[in-house]
């Protein structure tokens, strides 16, 4: 099944139930048993069914299986936020004492969690260069449980060296998860090029419209074979789970990364997703491809015209000639499409909050992916916990505008600009 049509159909059977076309919400938040027998065996997986919202729910499992199948993966699993789904992907592998390699351009809320927040639970994180992996390898000891990145950076609109990235962390047996949300699994499926799990904040483009929160994460097929190939690095998946009735996650015929989010963290933390927020990123998800094609065109114009532009410095857009990711664009990405993020350098940090206070039909708003098109500032708010010297290692300078461009006409985009720069 192709994209276009796992996006619309994965998941669902619309001859079951009453026959309704749109998937329904199963706003509940426990479910009847037959028996007693029935839910003991749910409990101990000798039966597959929804036992709790917290754990499954029939509207969230469709959403599950669409991920699934748009990102060419084994199975998914949904949580509240890409926040947390970047907590499990790392706590499900990752205990005290432990390390993490984390791309040197990343989301600042995912540089906070995985530096500070993490490090209180004795997780410490150290920083590489995604663009060309050249420092990769060096820091991989014993300890590392897994190589996290972005494949197209949020606000640097940089392009990881997927490949490269892949490589070094099958040679040395180390886990590999990939944040895809500016990205798309419309535009890019990094488990094709050999990633093991997919991350994305599906509050972004999945949703669209700036109007759900939520998260998921994939993970690519042969998990249990690569967890025994590498049981001394993951003993969590190899031997007997003391929470679980001495449960072995790699005996298990099912997919064994997300099974363990689901039985172990998700069970006991909760970050769980709602079903109605399902719902609406289910909806969301049937037009992500159309949507994202129109955002990357729509893009691409506005980036040409602030490149043409001698009050504006350094536009970063990968769908650009001049950029210097634009062979990794046309390598990685469907046709070359950038998606709908731009960054560009205004002549000073106060002519930078000139132009965001100064547009009209670009929103001052932190989100990104929406219909409508949004401006904001980096270094003051998605980066701000950053200290000066993160913010400059992350190549985020005072003078960065991000824009997230929408679905609007372009010719009014561009005239809005206009009237902001020359404010």
């Amino acid at each position: 099944m192709q994209n276009q049509t796992a996006a619309i159909h994965a998941g669902y059977d619309n001859s079951q139930g009453h026959g309704t076309m749109s998937v329904p919400i199963t706003q509940t938040t426990a479910y009847a048993f037959r028996d007693s027998e029935h839910a003991a065996n749910l409990f101990a997986l000798k039966e597959l069914g929804p036992i709790y919202t917290r754990l499954t729910n029939p509207t969230t499992d469709v959403l599950e299986q669409r991920y699934a199948a748009l990102e060419n993966g084994a199975g998914a699993i949904c949580v509240a936020s890409g926040q947390s789904a970047i907590f499990y992907a790392v706590a499900n592998v990752a205990v005290a004492g432990d390390n993490i390699l984390i791309s040197d351009k990343l989301y600042g809320g995912a540089v906070t969690l995985l530096t500070h927040t993490i490090k209180r639970f004795g997780i410490t994180a150290k920083v590489f260069k995604s663009e060309d992996a050249s420092d990769l390898e060096a820091q991989i000891d014993d300890k590392t449980k897994a190589i996290f990145f972005e494949s197209l950076s949020n606000p640097q609109i940089a392009i990881a060296d997927v490949e490269k990235i892949a490589e070094i962390a099958k040679r040395n047996g180390v886990l590999t998860i990939c944040d895809n949300t500016v990205a798309t699994a419309a535009l890019f499926n990094p488990i094709n090029w050999g990633i093991d799990i997919v991350v994305h904040s599906t509050s972004k483009y999945t949703n669209g419209q700036g109007t759900a929160i939520g998260g998921v994460i994939v993970e690519r097929d042969g998990m249990a074979e690569f967890f025994k190939e590498n049981s001394e690095r993951y003993p969590d998946f190899t031997q007997p789970d003391p929470s679980y009735h001495g449960l072995v996650y790699s005996d298990v015929p099912l997919p064994n990364f997300t099974l363990r989010v689901r039985l172990a963290l998700l069970r006991d933390i909760g970050a769980a997703q709602a079903p109605f927020n399902s719902w609406l990123l289910i909806n969301g998800i049937e037009t992500l491809s159309l949507r994202v094609a129109q955002h990357s065109k729509n893009a691409l114009d506005v980036a040409k015209y602030l490149e043409s532009n001698p009050k504006v410095s350094n536009v970063c857009y990968p769908g650009l000639e001049s950029n210097k990711d634009y062979g990794k664009a046309q390598k990685y990405f469907k046709d070359g499409q950038a998606s709908g993020l731009i960054s560009f350098e205004a002549a000073s940090y106060e002519e930078a909050k000139k132009i965001i206070d100064s547009a009209k039909l670009f929103s001052v708003v932190v989100n990104i992916g929406d219909s409508k098109s949004l401006i904001v500032h980096p270094a003051s708010t998605t980066h701000s916990q950053m200290n000066e010297e993160e913010l400059i290692n992350a190549g985020i300078k005072s003078t960065v505008v991000r824009l997230s461009v929408g679905l609007e006409d372009t010719v009014d985009l561009i005239d809005d600009l206009k009237q902001a720069i020359d404010a």
